[in-house]
């Protein structure tokens, strides 16, 4: 089976370029469907990764982003509206909790089954040449859902040993969620970490990083490739995020400080660059023209780089544009390195 890697460099020496904006969510308007149902309903969510792939054909595919996923399965109160994504609410959390929460065996949580099933069905139906994807919360990110982001960051410099404790606990429930994905046909696994970027660079280290880099020895001798996400200015933290080993990186827009040429000047050509089309700009409210140009634009400034996949910094909010996702593609494809 071919790598995220190895299909980067063979489109690369084919002057080249996989094309897989991050678009579950506005799937939801070509099936006529809503983020509740399709979330909890695994067939609903399956038919609209379908829609997309029949009209898009991505080289790569994900189902819809939720960060709330293993928060819930481990009993945090969720609230699941009917068109925006499920929200964890803060609430009390001591870490003696933890001995209750580790009786939990996530992988009976109906709704975690849900996304296993979707990437089962996407991993039977969808064509050989569409690498199948899904999104794990990364272990800090589900310590500070599960306790709160700002006292996350607060217990990193403060109470440390505490959150260590938290981290490796959420470490192993991470784990056990991903082995559950790749048992269900994920050849792509893309850990989610947006709330690690509140962490100055030695935090981030200690508890995002180090931890990333597990996961990652983990499956280090797997066809299985492992994606970096974080959300944010991360050009201070992107050394760290390459020290974790981890396959490839995807990264936020410029609009949040994010210079991705500057990026692959920085890292070695072994380590996948996966970014960073603004989900919010031109995409979403502008003209197919504008989103041409803008996708032009960034392929040219990354025509050095033989590691690069062209991407969104972030999913797509549903409301965005049929024809702006089709120009995001039609540039994508037609783009050929100068």
């Amino acid at each position: 089976m071919k790598t995220l890697l190895s299909q980067v460099q063979e489109s690369y020496q084919n002057k080249q370029r996989l094309v897989c904006p991050l678009m579950g969510f506005p799937g939801l308007r070509m099936i006529n469907s809503t983020i509740k149902i399709a979330q909890q309903n695994y067939g609903e969510h399956y038919k609209v990764l379908q829609a997309l792939i029949d009209r898009y054909k991505p080289d790569l595919i994900f189902p819809l982003m939720d960060l709330s996923v293993e928060a819930n399965a481990l009993g945090m109160y969720t609230v699941f509206p009917k068109q925006e994504s499920a929200t964890v609410l803060q609430g009390p959390f001591k870490i003696d909790d933890l001995s209750m929460h580790k009786q939990i065996n996530i992988a009976y949580d109906t709704r975690l089954q849900g996304y296993v099933e979707t990437v089962r069905l996407a991993s039977l139906c969808f064509p050989g040449n569409i690498l199948k994807g899904a999104y794990v919360s990364g272990p800090y990110t589900l310590a500070g859902l599960m306790m709160g982001a700002e006292e996350a960051a607060m217990a990193a410099i403060m109470e440390p040993e505490k959150l260590m404790q938290l981290c490796e606990f959420t470490l192993e429930r991470v784990l056990e969620y991903i082995r559950l994905l790749i048992g269900a046909g994920a050849q792509v696994i893309c850990i989610l970490e947006p709330t690690a970027v509140m962490l100055g660079p030695d935090e981030f280290e200690k508890f995002s990083s180090d931890f990333i880099k597990y996961i990652h020895l983990s499956y280090k001798y797997t066809d299985v490739s492992l994606v970096y996400h974080t959300c944010g200015n991360t050009m201070h933290l992107i050394d760290k995020m390459v020290e974790s080993q981890i396959d490839a990186i995807s990264l936020d827009s410029p609009n949040a400080g994010v210079d991705l040429p500057e990026v692959a000047r920085q890292i070695k050509t072994d380590t996948v660059i996966i970014g960073n089309i603004n989900p919010t700009g031109a995409i979403l409210n502008g003209t197919p023209e504008e989103v041409t140009k803008e996708v032009n634009d960034l392929m040219k400034s990354m025509d050095f780089c033989p590691n690069f996949v062209l991407s969104t910094g972030c999913d797509l909010p549903q409301e965005v544009p049929f024809d702006n996702i089709e120009a995001f593609m039609k540039a994508g494809r037609a783009y050929r390195i100068g």
